[in-house]
């Protein structure tokens, strides 16, 4: 996909994001939310840098949620200070992003909005059933079943003074991304002035 990133904050693709006013979202969610499709989805649809949060765990995290241990809010904080040091550095250039992160907390999302005016949430919720049934279908990924209660019983959902939407999974998945690109569209737009793409 074009203008994917990686924990270092390469690009690929000719898109750079530049903006007046750049505005940046998280999309969150449990485990099995599809934090990681849809984001990347608006990401490429909008021409935007894309962090997938799992990239920046430093290894003592992803062996600790290997083994179904779940993380402690010291073992988050360095993690989440350098994917808020990401936005941050791209909100210096002017640049637009989208990243897909966990954010179960409040406190997670005050940091990842610590570097940068404008960062915006799009939480993906769903309920137990589905969710299992996604991590079930799901290969190669680090976090086993048995930590999506902790997740859940850990998830704060937004509050009403927290910038963003929370978008229900049940629907097809092209729905779901279909509503969340016009959502981060329509912030950018509003933002930056009127813009043709903004209606998408």
């Amino acid at each position: 996909m074009s203008d994917n990133v990686d924990a270092s904050g390469s690009t690929a693709g000719g898109s750079t994001g530049a903006a007046a006013h750049p505005t940046h979202f998280v999309v969150m969610g449990v485990s099995g939310s599809g934090k990681s499709t849809v984001a990347e989805a608006v990401a490429e649809r909008l021409g935007l840098p894309f962090a997938e949060a799992d990239r920046f765990h430093p290894q003592a995290n992803i062996d600790k949620m290997s083994a179904g241990t779940p993380l402690t809010d010291e073992d988050r904080r360095p993690w989440l200070e350098s994917l808020a040091e990401w936005i941050g550095e791209h909100d210096r250039q002017g640049r637009s992003t989208v990243t897909a992160c966990s954010a179960l907390k409040r406190s997670y999302r005050d940091i990842l909005r610590s570097r940068a005016a404008d960062v915006r949430f799009l939480h993906l919720d769903g309920d137990t059933e589905t969710l299992a049934r996604r991590l079930h279908a799901r290969k190669g990924h680090f976090m086993p079943e048995s930590l999506l209660r902790s997740q859940q019983a850990t998830l704060e959902p937004l509050a009403d003074d927290e910038p963003g939407a929370t978008l229900d999974i049940a629907p097809p998945a092209e729905e779901v991304v279909e509503r969340a690109v016009r959502i981060a569209a329509a912030a950018i737009g509003s933002a930056e002035g009127p813009r043709g793409s903004a209606q998408g």
